[in-house]
This record gives structure tokens, C-alpha cells and sequence, in this order.
């Protein structure tokens, strides 16, 4: 399993609204700006959380998006199926693409594997990886 650029980029956009929470809505040319990803990318990500309900939007002056629920109703794993699709290791996983997958010997390691993704993916909010940057800044003294 790879997780593409849109995946990534997908996470990264949400985690920035996510630190940007109080400033209210948040241009996408800002966040193109902090993360360094085109402005043109973020907009093909946004429709799809969008359309799911991730985001609010507000056109016009001072118009931008912001997140419909708190960071820490976000997990990783969420995200990253929005914008991927699936999080399965292998393709029978999704769809029985084997005939003889009762006989397989290999399928419980890859049902296995799926379960251990998700599960720590799951386990993962916006606000854990924001509370995790802080704590690496605050305990990062340099004299």
C-alpha cells in the first residue's frame, strides 16, 4: 500500500485548517502558502471532503473553508480513505477478485494487515498530531 500525493496533500490541507481553526475561514491560497502545495491541487482535494461534509465554505470576502467538526473528530484514517479510496494492502481485500479465496492461505495474513492499517489509522486525530507538534516544541530547548 502507498498512500498517492493526493492522500498527503489531502491530510496536510485538513491539518493546517485544523491549527488555523480559531482564525475562521481559511483561504486556500494561505494554506497553498504555509504547505507549500499548489493552490490548483488543493482545489480538486476540496470538493471531495466537501461533498462529505469535513468542510464548511464561505465564498466572497474573507471567504475561505474551515472544518465542520472539532480536530479531534478527524482521524488519519478517515482522511486518507476519503481521499484514497481504500486503505487495503491488497486488491482482494475490496473485492473478491480471487475465486478460491476461502482456500487461500495468504488472505488471513492480508485481512490481518488490513485490520492492524486501520486500526492504528484510526486511532490517529487531527488534534493528536497537533498536540504531538506542540509537545515536540516545547521540549525542544536549544541554549
Amino acid at each position: 500500500m502507498k498512500i498517492s500525493t493526493k492522500g498527503r496533500y489531502a491530510l496536510r490541507m485538513l491539518l493546517d485548517l485544523a491549527m488555523h481553526q480559531d482564525s475562521g475561514y481559511v483561504p486556500l491560497k494561505d494554506i497553498s502558502k504555509r504547505q507549500k502545495i499548489s493552490k490548483k491541487y488543493l482545489e480538486q482535494i476540496v470538493p471531495i471532503f466537501n461533498k462529505n461534509n469535513f468542510l464548511q465554505t464561505n465564498r466572497g470576502f474573507q471567504g475561505g473553508y474551515r472544518l465542520t467538526l472539532s480536530p479531534d473528530k478527524y482521524t488519519v484514517g478517515d482522511i486518507l480513505r476519503l481521499a484514497e479510496g481504500s486503505l487495503s494492502p491488497v486488491p482482494c481485500l475490496e473485492s473478491n477478485c480471487c475465486s478460491d479465496i476461502d482456500n487461500c492461505l495468504t488472505y488471513p495474513v492480508w485481512k490481518g494487515l488490513e485490520r492492524v492499517i486501520n486500526e492504528y489509522l484510526d486511532s490517529i486525530s487531527l488534534q493528536d498530531i497537533i498536540d504531538n507538534q506542540k509537545d515536540n516544541f516545547v521540549n525542544n530547548y536549544v541554549i
